[in-house]
């Protein structure tokens, strides 16, 4: 008999819970967990897909997974333990040599690769009949496109590589493994790895370069790295440390992460104050259930059945509608991201699942066990009841659970410290502001509606803050993208040079500058070129420099490219010292950094045999992002002008002056012309994934942040209902409660849309100048777009409340 009526007590209790959610005051809670769950799995579903895509660029770019390269052949013990790891592996030989054809000669990149090359990435070879392929077989010969008109050579005829002689496969139409240093480019040239003794160009003191990739899972890869300790002149090449690519990655990751956290924050704040909501409108509730004797466990149980069944119901439909939002997340990058998109399997649901649970946890739970301290008496007069702390525990648990996850995450914990400090100055700075427009005179409705701000100071205050930070994360978001896409274009500007020419003979140099200039061809201005190494730092060996975290700074282990000039280029601005045009030496910051190397510091060098020394006059920055040339050290002229140089310059071409670029080539055979534009190519379209991916998700956290203000907007106007109630009984017209309301938080609005701004600004500089190492500016559009975004979302906000409001007025 007892089993039946608990088995019936429970069944009353579920049903009662399933109205009390549908019907009662519980669904908003639910349609905030619904929706912190559905943006979280929509959001780090195509994170994923977009982090997945953008690795797999970045790894095509190195055409495997992973790289060792060294100067020697890789040691047995690494290919030995890629085998017990199940990875696949290709072996590549790389040297430079002359391509020789009847009397013409041209230097090129001789790689000489396996059949199973590339791993990753696309290889593209055209042969006889625009017949392609994807991979080289023994005794084939595969050359760049320009070597054709440079060698005066076609498919079928025969050139020399070393003592090898080959007849011509085709051209290669499409390489992975582009390199941005022009200074290491030379036209390509393939050959089966089978066939590379027969060249004979490999002796012993040959300058060459032996790759082997590999393919496989994540975990093996870095099981892979701890086998080996690397050794000078050799390293482990990833889609992480590989050039501009890999910049581009790393921050568009970062920039993931970042907007990942703050929607989370967003929503963690809705469903905090939804919950306080709710608490409160069931305190009535609650107390005249415990005047008809319900106790303290059976009303445990009853709020814990609807919040487990809410939860249930929330995960659910949050992970439902997650799916259905990704795929409208993705709508604007069709065409962007590839037809086969990665998979990204349970983990968007388990983690929204979780996020709804460490932050409904603190957000329900601390009110609930308040609510349960509710007095039978408050059902016939209200009670002041002091908070229980008896649930503040519970705020641990998220606590910790944000440690763990983004404990290392330098970004995420300068937006975090600078919510927690600029909370209380943001509202104190806008209640002041309101404080000092009181002082002035206004009609009636203003005056009234300034009364009201500074007579429940604590409410506006909560308000204010709550209004300005919500609009502070929808600002940081969108002036983070803006600013990181900003840089980014830099990197490939309209402008920016796609060809080098390197190794222009002193005699030819003003001549060969001259024929640009007559057929109009943008350019860089011409530097001379100088291969020398930094061996010294104040007399000590520089590599005794290197410390732990700098071990094998790689410009100490080879020859570095000096140039000298009267005055510094206009893009490496001084951040230390003063350039002069004699005596001294301006040497890279981050190169500075890594030696510790201070102004007046002396540096000693060789070239050619020579060694000298001179002081540092400067220390500046330089764009390596930018296609230009750049270098570690530039001296001035007296130091290193009598020493032999070749002179460098770049220049800008279109399809129409290919031409003219294969007939420079031929008139200057001794030059190298190193065409950048297939990789300009690749970089651009790397870069549109990029930005398009991070605008939509920019678009989403901007859509979060709206939807907060508008909650905070409606608890804040429900509440006012009595009050409203109260200044009709006194009289107060339709039309003057209408004013009111709408001065008020007009007001309000303006107040935190200006000091929204002024907190943006503050965290976005700390993220780019200290997170993301790029150099912040100012916003002033952002001072006018802010303020006026806050009056729409305020003004929308009484446009759907206000008449519900003024309803009983009639």
């Amino acid at each position: 008999m007892d089993k039946r009526k608990m088995a019936s007590g429970r069944k009353m209790v579920i049903r009662w819970s399933w109205r009390e959610i549908w019907q009662g005051q519980l669904w908003p809670v639910m349609a905030a967990l619904t929706l912190i769950i559905a943006c979280v799995v929509a959001l780090s579903a195509l994170a994923i897909r977009v982090e997945k895509v953008m690795t797999d660029h970045g790894r095509s770019m190195i055409a495997a997974d992973l790289v060792f390269s060294s100067a020697n052949p890789t040691p047995e013990l690494i290919l030995t333990k890629a085998e017990q790891l199940g990875l696949t592996t290709s072996d590549q030989t790389r040297f430079q040599t002359m391509a020789f054809s009847g009397s013409k000669m041209q230097l090129v990149s001789v790689k000489a690769v396996q059949s199973s090359y590339p791993l990753r990435g696309e290889l593209i070879l055209i042969g006889s009949g625009d017949a392609s392929k994807g991979s080289l077989q023994p005794g084939e010969l595969w050359i760049a496109e320009r070597l054709f008109s440079l060698l005066g050579v076609k498919i079928g005829d025969q050139l020399d590589i070393g003592d090898l002689k080959l007849k011509v496969s085709g051209k290669i139409a499409s390489e992975p493994e582009l390199t941005y240093n022009p200074f290491r480019t030379m036209p390509s040239v393939f050959i089966h790895q089978s066939d590379l003794d027969k060249t004979g160009a490999v002796q012993v003191g040959s300058r060459v370069r032996y790759r082997t990739f590999f393919k496989g899972g994540d975990s093996e890869l870095k099981l892979l790295q701890k086998v080996y300790p690397v050794q000078a002149g050799e390293r482990w090449i990833s889609e992480g440390n590989q050039g501009r690519t890999a910049d581009l990655i790393i921050k568009a990751k970062q920039y993931l992460s970042l907007t990942i956290l703050m929607v989370i924050l967003m929503a963690a704040v809705t469903l905090v104050l939804t919950c306080q909501h709710y608490a409160d409108s069931r305190t009535n509730t609650v107390a005249m259930l415990k005047s008809m004797g319900a106790g303290r466990r059976w009303l445990r149980q009853w709020l814990l059945s609807q919040v487990g069944l809410m939860f249930a119901a929330a995960i659910i439909l949050g992970s439902l509608i997650g799916l259905g939002l990704e795929a409208l997340l993705r709508l604007p990058l069709t065409g962007i991201l590839p037809d086969q998109l990665p998979s990204y399997g349970w983990q968007p649901f388990v983690f929204g699942s979780a996020v709804a649970l460490l932050i409904g946890l603190p957000a329900l739970g601390i009110p609930l066990i308040r609510l349960l301290d509710t007095s039978a008496i408050a059902v016939l007069q209200a009670q002041a009841v002091k908070p229980s702390k008896k649930g503040l525990w519970l705020i641990a648990v998220p606590a910790i659970a944000f440690l763990l996850m983004y404990g290392a995450n330098t970004l995420v914990w300068m937006v975090f410290g600078g919510l927690i400090m600029l909370f209380v100055v943001l509202a104190s700075a806008s209640y002041v502001l309101l404080h000092l427009l009181s002082k002035a005179k206004w009609g009636p409705a203003m005056s009234l509606a300034l009364s009201r701000i500074k007579r429940s100071a604590k409410s506006s205050l909560m308000q204010l803050a709550a209004l300005s930070g919500s609009l502070m994360l929808v600002a940081v978001i969108w002036l983070v993208r803006t600013d990181l896409l900003g840089d980014w274009q830099q990197t490939l500007p309209a402008d920016a040079p796609n060809v080098f020419a390197i190794n222009i003979a002193p005699t030819d140099q003003q001549a060969y500058l001259k024929k640009l200039d007559d057929n109009d061809i943008p350019r860089s201005s011409a530097y001379p070129i100088i291969r020398g190494r930094l061996t010294e730092v104040n007399g000590k060996d520089a590599k005794q420099y290197e410390d732990n975290a700098n071990d094998h700074i790689n410009a100490l282990h080879r020859e570095l490219n000096f140039t000298w000039v009267t005055e510094l280029p206009k893009d490496n601005p001084v951040v230390a010292g003063k350039w002069t045009d004699q005596g001294g030496v301006s040497i890279e910051q981050s190169l500075a950094a890594d030696l510790g190397i201070k102004v007046g510091d002396k540096l000693g060098f060789m070239v050619n045999g020579q060694p000298f020394s001179v002081p540092v006059n400067s220390i500046r920055e330089v764009q390596w992002q930018s296609m230009k040339p750049n270098f570690y050290l530039i001296f001035t002229p007296d130091i290193v002008e009598g020493l032999p140089a070749t002179w460098l310059v770049s220049f800008r071409i279109n399809d129409q002056q290919l031409p003219f670029l294969n007939q420079l080539g031929r008139d200057y055979q001794t030059v190298s012309l190193l065409d950048l534009r297939s990789m300009g190519g690749k970089l651009q379209a790397i870069l549109g994934q990029i930005t398009w991916s991070l605008t939509v998700l920019a678009g989403v956290g901007v859509l979060s942040g709206l939807l907060l203000i508008f909650t905070l907007l409606r608890l804040s106007l429900n509440q006012r209902q009595r009050e409203i109630t109260l200044y009709r009984t006194l009289g107060a017209s339709r039309k003057r409660i209408s004013q009111t309301l709408w001065s008020e938080y007009g007001i309000m609005a303006i107040a935190a849309g200006f000091v929204a701004v002024a907190g943006a600004e503050s965290i976005v500089f700390s993220l780019l100048k200290w997170g993301f190492k790029l150099e912040p500016s100012l916003h002033p559009l952002m001072w006018f777009t802010l303020p006026f975004l806050a009056l729409l979302v305020v003004f929308a906000s009484l446009m759907s409340v206000i008449k519900g409001l003024l309803k009983p007025l009639k």
